[in-house]
């Protein structure tokens, strides 16, 4: 075999997966389509990510962290409100416990993960390249690539995103919705400072959520993900900027004052994917490719992750004790441990935007009623709170900070 594992996909996910293989050893084959000059292109773009905090401590042990030292701000504090109404939940951690998650540009992101597949001598990184043919047999994978090589592994990792064609040519099925929204993403400065507070404002049109960004040269700044009706998303995109700043600002309340320099401003439909399992044939599911859920609770690239620690934990176990690592019996474990947590997240995050999408002043006063509730309930509070950082359920090593 020419290497342990075939990665189709080479973004935050996939990248990451081969990266913790290699500290540990096992080397990959990662095939991705994108051009670098293109992925890593300086300027901010205003996409990032909350990176929980579990997370961090798997990028932190596996080389990643280090390469992103400095460049994050820390969420220290979330609050949740209904609208502007008061009796906000706010979830402030302990200081002894440390930040809930921090937050990265997603460029910045990608080029630190980029960077150590690069240089990871396990690592073969085939970028602007794709799969023309995969087979997968009882032998092992065998994927044709469009720079006219053959590779060969036991097993094939699908990293592929919310389209994989893997997933489609496996005939694994997906149940999926629409919400008939777009996500406003962008970024923006700001007159007061967040504080390393991220704020969710429910609207019945939409969630807007609010996330701390480092202050550049130019001041504080805070990033957005703006859920809006989905006839909405076009006119977003096309007002200027001094009419889309007046818009945020009014679903702000103007409490970070005025703002200002705001990024270019991108949209995408919201959905809900669920892959039916995340295991085939000599075929694992990660990230994207294995579901998709509402931003809401900016869960995404963490379940992502989640999937990436553990399918590293299944396979560096299956290599030391000498077994393929395309057994269907290797490749259950991982899906018994996955499914379970995918499942719950997803559900979750559906019910929460349900829930706070209700409209009226009936549905409104109960939700205030709730938060007033959980506000004074600790242990449902700290269970939150766990969630945040991504350290519920049966946690893999990495996540816990320690290599397999």
């Amino acid at each position: 075999m020419d290497s342990d594992v075939i990665i189709l996909g080479g973004g935050l996910v996939g990248a990451t997966l081969g990266v913790g293989l290699a500290a540990h050893g096992l080397s990959s084959v990662i095939v991705d389509p994108a051009d670098p000059a293109v992925m890593l292109a300086p300027g901010f773009d205003g996409r990032a990510s909350a990176v929980a905090s579990a997370s961090w401590r798997m990028l932190d042990a596996i080389g990643i962290g280090a390469k992103l030292a400095g460049q994050g701000c820390e969420i220290r504090h979330i609050r949740v409100s209904d609208g502007l109404e008061p009796g906000a939940l706010d979830f402030i951690p302990d200081a002894d416990d440390g930040a809930l998650g921090t937050m990265f540009e997603n460029k910045l992101l990608r080029r630190a993960i980029h960077a150590a597949a690069t240089e990871a001598t396990l690592v073969d990184l085939r970028m602007q390249t794709r799969a023309l043919a995969v087979e997968r047999g009882p032998a092992g994978v065998i994927a044709r690539l469009s720079d006219g090589s053959t590779v060969r592994a036991p097993l094939l990792v699908a990293a592929e995103g919310r389209q994989s064609p893997t997933r489609e040519a496996a005939g694994i099925k997906v149940a999926r919705w629409s919400y008939d929204h777009k996500a406003i993403i962008s970024a923006f400065h700001h007159e007061e400072s967040h504080e390393n507070i991220a704020f969710e404002i429910f609207y019945p049109s939409g969630p807007f959520a609010l996330l701390p960004l480092p202050d550049d040269e130019i001041g504080h700044r805070s990033a957005i993900v703006w859920s809006v009706p989905g006839r909405d998303g076009d006119a977003m995109l096309k007002l200027s900027d001094r009419a889309f700043l007046a818009e945020a600002e009014k679903s702000m309340g103007g409490f970070l004052g005025t703002l200002g320099h705001a990024s270019p401003r991108s949209a995408y439909p919201l959905g809900f994917h669920r892959a039916a399992t995340m295991t085939g044939d000599r075929l694992v599911l990660v990230g994207d490719s294995a579901h998709g859920i509402h931003p809401i609770a900016g869960q995404g690239v963490n379940l992502g992750y989640r999937d990436v620690a553990a399918l590293v934990e299944v396979l560096v176990e299956g290599k030391r004790t000498g077994m393929d690592l395309g057994d269907a019996a290797l490749l259950q474990r991982y899906q018994q441990w996955r499914g379970l947590d995918t499942l719950m997240v997803s559900v979750a995050t559906d019910s929460f935007n349900r829930i706070f999408g209700v409209p009226g002043k009936t549905a409104s006063a109960i939700r205030r009623l709730g938060i007033r509730a959980i506000n004074h309930i600790p242990p449902l509070k700290d269970r939150f709170m766990a969630e945040a950082r991504g350290e519920t359920g049966q946690l893999p090593r990495l996540l816990q900070g320690v290599m397999v």
